[in-house]
């Protein structure tokens, strides 16, 4: 519909988006309609989020917008993936989901995601009010899929009664610092540094960090880039801190090591990288227990760490999808995204983020973090590189052969799942 043709009623409603921060509407030509939105909200029995959604939100929305119906179904995040995969194939997916960010490019690569980059003709505006590593998750070959919803990232987080045992009075805050803290730890029981896995989401803040990545910004080649002095730097200080026990074999898939969401609080690991999530489940199961937050220690590359988060993407099954455009216009505002921050969601706009910390200064240094934070691979393949890195750099930690030689078998099992090298 062009804008000669709105309605009386979408002019206002056009009008009410302009004071909430979006951009003019498109209402629909053919009277009321209703699209679909799917996601996980109320995933584990939390209802703050749905109840956000389907009694301020989607009410607000629809009274600027009387022509536009929205239906919320929530699905567990467990079963969204398999679901949507099933209804791809059926043609059958709902106009909106709400997408984990490593979902986007495989279904992007599958065709049943619109290109919101090419339809969207404000969407340049909308793309550049949003933090660059969260909006790069909706990247795949040369198009955006997809907006930032919500995002959250890893920072360092430190239990002070270890640090204080090992005689440094805030964390590390560099490399150097961290390796400071390995050698201070030796016979007190504690360890520098936990991690879980040696996957994406966890050793790629240490190699950006060090001034390394995992491939050329093109996705054309691992090899050069994973396997790169900078890469090896990143990789080494882990290995390092392994090697003299400051670091337990948790890294490395030990089972039975205590998890780092215990052995924070316990005080057998003096730090660990974890989300904001993590301040729940601590202030549940560990009441007396102060986390003290700061950002990944710098390496020569700054101080950088990986995005997390869920994006919003409009597929083309969707049978009105100007109407679910707008939608998504409204998700990127102010009373959209403050309202959810009040419910434990991250802000993917900066301009939002001191309004963010006022409500909740905890999200300070994980804003802070965003700043300079990067995505993963964005590529339908995502799951297989966390496997190659998984077995490949196991046996660095195990002393069998040298990072530079892990981390170069690594990228050249990673080179022929780039798009830009096929």
């Amino acid at each position: 519909m062009t804008r000669s043709r709105i309605t009386a009623v979408g002019l206002m409603a056009a009008a009410a988006l302009t004071v909430t921060g979006c951009t003019a509407a498109d209402a629909p030509s053919d009277g009321p309609v209703t699209i679909t939105f799917w996601g996980s909200y109320g995933n584990g029995g939390n209802s703050t989020q749905q109840d956000a959604l389907n009694e301020l939100l989607i009410p607000a929305f629809e009274a600027e917008h009387p022509d536009i119906h929205v239906e919320y179904v929530d699905i567990p995040y467990d079963s969204l993936l398999q679901k949507l995969t099933t209804s791809a194939a059926g043609e059958e997916l709902p106009d909106l989901v709400r997408a984990d960010l490593g979902w986007v490019p495989q279904f992007a690569e599958l065709g049943v995601l619109v290109p919101l980059s090419q339809e969207m003709e404000d969407f340049d505006e909308l793309a550049d009010a949003t933090y660059p590593g969260v909006l790069a998750t909706n990247l795949y070959e040369g198009e955006y899929y997809g907006l930032p919803l919500d995002t959250n990232t890893r920072v360092m987080v430190s239990n002070q009664a270890a640090l204080d045992a090992a005689g440094l009075s805030a964390p590390p805050a560099t490399f150097d610092e961290l390796r400071s803290l390995g050698d201070a730890v030796k016979g007190t029981g504690t360890f520098a540094f936990a991690e879980n896995k040696l996957q994406a989401w966890n050793i790629m803040p240490w190699i950006w960090s060090a001034g390394g990545d995992i491939a050329d910004p093109d996705l054309t080649t691992s090899t050069g880039y994973l396997d790169s002095d900078e890469s090896v730097a990143g990789i080494q200080l882990l290995v390092d801190l392994y090697v003299q026990d400051a670091v337990p074999n948790l890294i490395i898939g030990n089972e039975g090591a205590t998890a780092t969401s215990d052995g924070l609080p316990g005080g057998q690991y003096a730090t660990i990288l974890d989300g904001p999530w993590m301040r729940g489940v601590w202030s549940g199961q560990y009441p007396d227990f102060d986390p003290v937050y700061s950002t990944v220690p710098a390496g020569d590359g700054g101080s950088v760490s990986v995005v997390g988060g869920e994006d919003i993407v409009l597929t083309q099954s969707s049978e009105n999808k100007e109407a679910a455009m707008e939608f998504i216009r409204f998700t990127q505002s102010e009373q959209f995204q403050i309202e959810m921050v009040k419910t434990g969601q991250m802000t993917v706009i900066p301009e939002f983020a001191a309004q963010q910390n006022e409500i909740e200064p905890f999200y300070a240094t994980f804003a802070t973090q965003l700043e300079t934070a990067k995505n993963r691979l964005a590529i339908p393949d995502a799951s297989k590189v966390d496997a190659i890195l998984q077995e490949e750099l196991l046996p660095a930690f195990e002393g069998t052969i040298s990072v530079k030689e892990a981390l170069a078998n690594a990228a050249a099992a990673i080179d022929p799942l780039l798009p830009g090298a096929k």
